[in-house]
């Protein structure tokens, strides 16, 4: 067999961007992941000093795109990255351009706007952490909204042909591997076809230990999570109150199998109102909060119904709802 064609190695230099000269829709590509042979692509490399490496892995560790990822293939996303500095007020993305590159977030804030019958509105921020830009690369469809710098700041890029060699391929086997089970999910029922596929595209995988904190009541919501396997304790402590355990903790609800927990947050902008821990060893499906509000969107009314459940129990828990719901509380 022949040998692979070496890497092309590239001085550090960040690419271009010209946001006035648009490449060529793409729309049309025809891409089988399943058939894609790696050692036929020729690695892109893009050299970084010791410090950018590791700002670079700090940055990506917690990508839920790059969980389910082999070192391997992480490795070869390291490599491809590179570094691109932005000026406030700098659109790092538009909506209705196509998509060259997917980005992760190394230091800087960044504004979210869609624009809805033309009207352009803030939909969400990024503060110094997060990722944007997959969807395009992923689906060969045009930027679903744009990215407006705030701050200086740095981001990492990675180009499209990478992303879609190794995260839409790894995507395919992961969509084989969750695509029943999401679809069994009653809550997701209201979602169409393509936008449970969606959702199994930006999950990623998390294993817990017995005992371990998967969330910790009062903590800020970056996340949602669907329990795969094991069972999760939920877990409320009334301040100045001594209940049922020694702590004042009180055990107020159990998740297993195809359950979810951590959307209360999620739906209602407060800190966690719980905290939730592992019984066994526990597999979860995480989602960020950036997928879970573009994604969920459509489930929303369900998920708001639960708050009436959450709030009976703690009344009779309590004597009170604590006031879960209360943005202003």
């Amino acid at each position: 067999p022949h040998p692979p064609p070496p890497p092309f190695i590239f001085p550090y230099v960040a690419p271009v961007i010209n946001r006035f000269t648009r490449r060529a829709s793409v729309c049309a590509e025809a891409y089988n992941p399943d058939e894609e042979e790696d050692d036929a692509e020729s690695r892109i490399i893009h050299p970084k000093t010791d410090d950018q490496r590791n700002r670079l892995q700090e940055a990506c560790k917690d990508i839920l795109l790059f969980k389910n990822l082999d070192p391997e293939q992480m490795s070869q996303v390291l490599d491809a990255m590179f570094e691109k500095l932005v000026e406030g007020g700098e659109h790092v993305i538009d909506q209705g351009d196509d998509g060259d590159n997917f980005y992760v977030i190394d230091r800087g804030t960044y504004d979210i706007y869609v624009k809805c019958d033309g009207v352009g509105r803030c939909v969400g921020t990024y503060d110094n952490r997060g990722s944007f830009g997959e969807l395009a690369l992923m689906y060969n469809t045009p930027r679903a909204a744009t990215i407006i710098a705030t701050s200086p700041g740095a981001i990492w890029g990675l180009d499209r042909v990478t992303f879609r060699r190794i995260i839409v391929k790894n995507n395919a086997k992961k969509r084989r591997m969750y695509e029943n089970f999401i679809e069994s999910l009653p809550f997701l029922k209201s979602l169409e076809m393509s936008e449970r596929l969606k959702v199994v595209d930006v999950i990623g995988t998390k294993v817990y230990k017995d005992g371990e904190q998967i969330i910790a009541q009062g903590d800020l919501a970056d996340s949602f999570f669907i329990v795969e396997s094991g069972e999760v304790r939920i877990i409320m402590t009334r301040k100045g109150k001594q209940d049922v355990e020694e702590n004042g903790a009180v055990e107020i609800a159990r998740c297993s199998r195809g359950q979810y927990f951590g959307e209360l947050a999620l739906v209602t902008n407060k800190p966690r109102a719980a905290s939730a821990f592992a019984l066994g060893t526990v597999k979860c499906l995480v989602m960020d909060v950036q997928a879970f509000e573009r994604l969920l969107g459509p489930c929303m009314e369900i998920l708001k119904r639960n708050i009436a459940n959450y709030e009976e129990q703690l009344v009779a828990l309590f004597g009170t709802n604590m006031d879960i719901a209360d943005p202003s509380a």
